[in-house]
């Protein structure tokens, strides 16, 4: 790995995983099936599940790798290989950006799941977002090679695309702290939010 991944790793990584984590559990239903599309190793979605043995989280991804700590199936990244209503609750964290056109999935996961369609993402908004925001992918990603098409929306095409898919937001959160203090006022900003939809 190379220096920015391993810089990476130690100081932005472990955090992260566990706000996600924490705030994730908390809008998953109780004993809900979900699919994480594009959940990587599956580290976040196994967190989730020793927090909450409850839930059971299954992923889907374009780069399926050598070790997942979840079940991974391999897919298109358009097409959702499932039928419709198969999950409760389908779950992105940091994919959409990475599409050509998040509508796409996004309307897929709205036929696939049967309550909620859950998102961590970035918002495109404030002075010099889509430089941070693109930093920020690099640094993370481009070590993995993930696709970086670097497709940040800002606020309002966010509540636009909702609004096209008849997504109803039930819950919204915004300053998530995912970085030391220092950190977060350079790379946390507004630019992060999670939402629960409902479908």
């Amino acid at each position: 790995m190379k220096f920015r991944g391993r810089l990476h790793s130690r100081y932005v990584h472990s955090r992260r995983v566990i706000v996600l984590r924490d705030s994730l559990s908390e809008l998953i239903p109780a004993g809900a099936n979900v699919l994480d599309v594009g959940c990587g190793d599956g580290l976040i979605s196994s967190l989730i599940m020793d927090r909450r043995p409850d839930v059971h989280l299954s992923g889907i991804d374009v780069l399926v790798r050598g070790e997942t700590r979840i079940s991974v199936s391999q897919f298109d990244g358009y097409k959702i290989p499932f039928p419709d209503n198969s999950f409760d609750a389908v779950m992105f964290v940091d994919v959409l950006h990475h599409t050509d056109d998040p509508t796409i999935l996004l309307r897929e996961a709205t036929r696939v799941a049967k309550e909620f369609v859950i998102i961590k993402d970035h918002r495109r908004n404030g002075l010099l977002a889509a430089a941070t925001l693109r930093f920020m992918d690099w640094i993370g990603n481009a070590h993995h090679g993930v696709a970086l098409p670097y497709n940040y929306w800002p606020h309002e095409r966010w509540k636009q695309g909702f609004s096209e898919l008849n997504l109803k937001v039930n819950d919204w959160k915004q300053d998530l702290q995912l970085y030391p203090s220092m950190a977060n006022w350079l790379f946390g900003r507004s630019l992060h939010f999670i939402a629960r939809l409902h479908v």
